[in-house]
């Protein structure tokens, strides 16, 4: 990630417009903002969530509220729960979440 040509400015997450995205079980609702190659999300994750795809893209994801449940490819297996972060590099170690109780991130990627 490399972060140039952005002017300072503030983000008021509520005004930004809720997407849906897909999920095997349980929604994830996506707020997002794009700075040149940069994406910076605040998405929510209901109980019951369920990826539906091995993720490949780099983040460094900063848990808000609820518990992240994470699997890697080779089988780790990481909980996150409120100021609890991860990082990870694009195409490093594929992985997939779950939320029992639901969470809210803040992903940059």
């Amino acid at each position: 990630m490399h972060l140039q040509n952005i002017p300072f400015a503030t983000t008021d997450w509520a005004s930004i417009p809720r997407e849906e995205k897909s999920a095997e079980a349980g929604q994830a609702f996506w707020r997002t903002q794009t700075f040149g190659e940069v994406r910076v999300r605040m998405v929510e994750y209901t109980p019951g969530y369920v990826s539906d795809h091995w993720c490949t893209k780099g983040h460094v994801l900063l848990c808000l509220s609820g518990e992240l449940h994470t699997e890697l490819a080779d089988g780790r297996q990481y909980t996150l729960t409120p100021g609890m972060t991860y990082q990870v590099a694009d195409n490093a170690e594929p992985h997939r979440s779950t939320s029992p109780q639901g969470a809210t991130l803040f992903i940059v990627d």
